[in-house]
């Protein structure tokens, strides 16, 4: 599990290719103190495992599933990551509950300057949009970012000067590809209900809510 603040940058550094996925080599920015083989790393917002480890930089694994729902099928050596370690249970919960499972792509198809920040437009399909509410939380490239504006076809998000500068979000181009993950409690709820109505139980409702004690 993670929080969605970055820790800070890295590059890829090396990538091998197989049948069975990529393997991917990234030098961190700053040190690793207290990763060991083993734990999970959120690389751009991608939950994998780290299976090696020299000082700056680690190798993990990318298995075919992630290389085609995530920009890693398109990445290359010198590219620039988001890097976040797990969430420990003492941490403070900065952004929101990120898992790390990459739920789609989105395109970025806007930005613009305003004031200190710069407000980018995000293209995405709508099996990813239907989760997304204005003032809603939505991790790209696995930076915790609020929802400025929704609609079907994208969403916009305000990036201020320290998120621009500590994030690879302050320099993706229009056209560029970002790893989305949408809020998992949005899909926790759209699960509950759909899994009532195909029951044929009542939907939730307004007597569904006083019953269970949300509303008086």
């Amino acid at each position: 599990m993670f929080t969605g603040i970055i820790e800070g940058l890295g590059t890829i550094k090396e990538m091998r290719s197989s049948a069975q996925g990529s393997q991917l080599t990234v030098e961190a920015d700053f040190v690793l103190e207290h990763t060991k083989i083993g734990d999970s790393i959120a690389v751009s917002g991608a939950c994998l495992t780290v299976v090696m480890l020299d000082g700056r930089r680690f190798k993990v694994d990318v298995s075919p599933e992630t290389l085609e729902k995530t920009t890693f099928g398109r990445a290359k050596i010198g590219d620039r990551v988001n890097i976040e370690r797990a969430l420990r249970l003492s941490d403070r919960l900065d952004g929101h509950l990120v898992s790390g499972h990459i739920d789609g792509m989105g395109v970025v198809r806007h930005r613009k300057s305003t004031g200190n920040a710069i407000i980018i437009t995000i293209g995405v399909p709508e099996a990813l949009s239907r989760y997304m509410i204005k003032k809603g939380s939505v991790a790209v490239d696995g930076t915790s970012l609020t929802i400025n504006e929704c609609s079907q076809e994208s969403f916009d998000i305000s990036i201020i000067p320290h998120t621009a500068k500590l994030t690879t979000i302050g320099f993706k181009k229009i056209g560029d590809r970002v790893n989305i993950e949408t809020d998992m409690i949005g899909k926790y709820v759209e699960r509950f209900v759909t899994g009532k109505k195909e029951t044929g139980q009542s939907s939730i409702d307004m007597e569904f809510l006083a019953k269970n004690g949300f509303i008086n």
